[in-house]
């Protein structure tokens, strides 16, 4: 069911792991996010000891940040979800919902951007260099990945997809509610030539940015916002119709659902929020001040943590 709309929000690799982290059933991922996350970036580009070292003094106000500030609202979104099953569900109850882990979503991507470029202006041209020989090659795979599917294939796969999804939160499904994943995988409209193209303009986009000339970081910031608030108008109606179709077969499924399944969603649901009830404790030890705080990089200038910018980036 996600991968319908997930392509427009392929946006800064790490925030996506960060929020699954979140969400996980277990608190051990998200306690060891920074130790995960250098590894992760390092997937993209080879950092050398000391690139290492700076990135990790990065994360510490980033990581601090995520687990004072916005774990709690993700509790919140939660136990709002979890009191709004005492009621019919509405396709417009799901949006409200959709709207609010996708304004978590910005704010990940915002925090992420600024350490982003911190250390993006450590790297060597090398390094930028073989950083962007990484996305083009990635964009190949994607491209051979999603464009050589057929349309049957691509319904299959949605299909899947959301079976998966409704029974990791429900448990077994009907018949019924089977046949209604299956309309739902049908009335679904592909984007992922319009994605990749987008994808394909951004990154040569990306490359010119990456020279690092007087002022890139700040043109970065402002491409990246454009990226976002302007998207290519075929693929913005695509995007809106799937978006639609999904709040519509939620609705459709949660207000479906029988005795039992409704005690597995509530179970899931408090699985999920005693996680992150655990994780703010752990935080609350700490306190706000690891919320942001200025580290010095290896140049010996100063540089302020994560906490200041209002603007997400698209990596991938």
């Amino acid at each position: 069911m996600q991968k319908a709309v997930t392509h427009w929000r392929r946006v800064c690799v790490v925030c996506g792991f960060l929020f699954l982290a979140a969400c996980s059933s277990t608190t051990f991922v998200y306690n060891r996010l920074d130790f995960l996350l250098p590894w992760y970036v390092d997937d993209y580009v080879d950092l050398n000891q000391p690139q290492k070292q700076y990135l990790d003094e990065l994360l510490q106000p980033f990581l601090a940040w995520h687990r004072y500030r916005e774990l709690p609202d993700y509790l919140s979104i939660l136990q709002g979800v979890e009191s709004n099953l005492d009621h019919p569900q509405t396709p417009a109850m799901i949006a409200a919902v959709f709207s609010q882990f996708e304004q978590a979503w910005l704010r990940l991507e915002s925090e992420s951007l600024d350490w982003l470029l911190e250390l993006g202006a450590q790297l060597s041209e090398e390094q930028i260099t073989l950083l962007m020989e990484e996305l083009w090659e990635r964009q190949e795979e994607y491209e051979e990945e999603y464009l050589e599917r057929t349309d049957a294939e691509f319904y299959e796969d949605s299909y899947e997809d959301a079976v998966d999804n409704a029974r990791e939160y429900l448990g077994p499904l009907s018949d019924a509610q089977r046949e209604v994943l299956r309309l739902f995988s049908r009335s679904l409209q592909r984007s992922d030539q319009a994605w990749l193209q987008a994808r394909a303009r951004w990154l040569t986009q990306l490359a010119v940015l990456l020279e690092r000339k007087p002022g890139w970081q700040e043109r970065v910031r402002k491409a990246v916002a454009m990226q976002r608030e302007n998207p290519a108008p075929e693929y913005e109606r695509i995007y809106n119709h799937n978006l639609a179709a999904i709040y519509n077969v939620i609705a459709d499924i949660l207000n479906g659902r029988s005795e039992q399944q409704d005690k597995h969603l509530r179970d899931r649901l408090q699985e999920l929020q005693q996680d992150l009830q655990s994780l703010i404790a752990q935080g609350a030890e700490s306190g706000p001040e690891g919320a942001q705080h200025t580290e010095s990089g290896p140049d010996g200038a100063q540089h302020t943590g994560a906490g200041g910018v209002s603007t997400p980036v698209q990596a991938d």
